[in-house]
């Protein structure tokens, strides 16, 4: 099934002409849960990978032991969890059986396993060209693959990522089941298997970027509806415009996507730059765990309008994916070469 993004709730170009030079593209992936293949753009899903290409492990997190959470227990916790909000229950009756809460809370105990080499990788996120439009990639490849080690690393508190980029064609004989870790330091790094509907959609800068003039009259505007909604000026506030905001509603689409602009949220913009060559970087791809929430409603695909569910377990929290306690993780690449190392950023 397609995902929808509702139109915008105005044309923010139309009151702001000097913001239409400053649009991009972003795919929104919109993953939700199923079963996907090797063959198939993902996130928590099956890797194509080369039966003679080693599997990446985490030289950080290399043993002889690990303590952590087991990642089975993990997914046990999550699909009782699932069901017990999605079945009808009496007002005040427990969520769980006894029997079910002792479960989830030994999955959510750390346990000590023996780990044989470095942490294997987790696979995040695999895009084909064929499915995402634009996706950009090193000539000659079509597939981008995206690992991170599950455990937090020094000195930002978020995972290691690794991108591998591939030509689906040339991986003759693929590998029959990767190396999983043992244990796994966080659980908000572990994705579940979700298949994805790529969609194009229009963004423009975060407030953050926009030029000071310009930020300062978008939030006059925003103010201004503000008061004429309090005053109960109907007609002044513009067919629902004091229910708009510029951040939320018309510029930087939330969730998952490809390209587009950076969300910037707690920090301001900072320089980036290749470690290697000192180009500029642009952004790949965002990595967020939430599709949507309280404050990007308006960004929430047409098909999951009647959702009414648990939030955390509906559509618009498919991976179940944290980064930051609900930030996201977005990857730079460098504009010179895909050979240099990537860079990654929390907002």
């Amino acid at each position: 099934m397609t995902r929808t993004t509702p139109p915008r709730p105005l044309d923010v170009t139309a009151l702001y002409p000097e913001l239409a030079p400053l649009a991009r593209t972003a795919v929104r992936l919109h993953p939700r849960a199923g079963a996907p293949t090797t063959a198939d753009s993902s996130v928590g899903g099956p890797l194509l990978w080369p039966a003679d290409e080693p599997w990446p492990g985490c030289p950080e997190h290399a043993g002889p032991w690990h303590l952590g959470l087991d990642p089975e227990n993990v997914r046990l916790r999550r699909r009782i969890l699932a069901e017990a909000w999605a079945r009808p229950r009496a007002q005040g009756a427990a969520l769980l059986t006894d029997e079910e809460r002792v479960i989830v809370d030994r999955a959510a105990k750390e346990t000590r396993r023996t780990q044989d080499g470095p942490v294997p990788m987790v696979p995040v996120m695999q895009l084909y060209a064929s499915d995402v439009p634009g996706l950009p990639c090193p000539d000659g490849t079509d597939l981008l693959q995206v690992l991170w080690c599950p455990f937090d690393h020094d000195p930002d508190y978020l995972p290691r990522t690794e991108l591998r980029w591939r030509t689906a064609a040339e991986v003759v004989t693929p590998l029959a089941e990767a190396p999983r870790p043992s244990v796994i330091g966080n659980d908000d790094y572990l994705p579940e298997p979700c298949v994805l509907h790529p969609e194009p959609v229009t963004e423009y800068p975060a407030p953050h970027e926009l030029p000071e003039e310009l930020a300062e009259r978008i939030e006059a505007w925003e103010e201004q509806n503000e008061e004429e909604a309090e005053e109960g000026e109907e007609e002044g506030a513009g067919d629902g415009e004091a229910d708009v905001y510029y951040q939320y509603d018309l510029s930087v689409a939330p969730g998952s996507k490809v390209g587009g602009h950076a969300p910037w949220s707690f920090s301001d913009p900072f320089p980036m730059s290749c470690p290697e060559c000192g180009s500029g970087v642009r952004p790949l791809l965002t990595i967020d765990g939430t599709e949507w929430d309280g404050g990007s409603g308006s960004w929430r695909p047409l098909e999951d309008a009647d959702y009414t569910g648990h939030h955390t377990d509906g559509p618009a929290c498919a991976t179940h994916l944290n980064i930051g306690r609900g930030y996201c993780l977005q990857l730079y690449v460098c504009e010179t070469s895909y050979d240099h190392p990537h860079l990654q950023n929390m907002q």
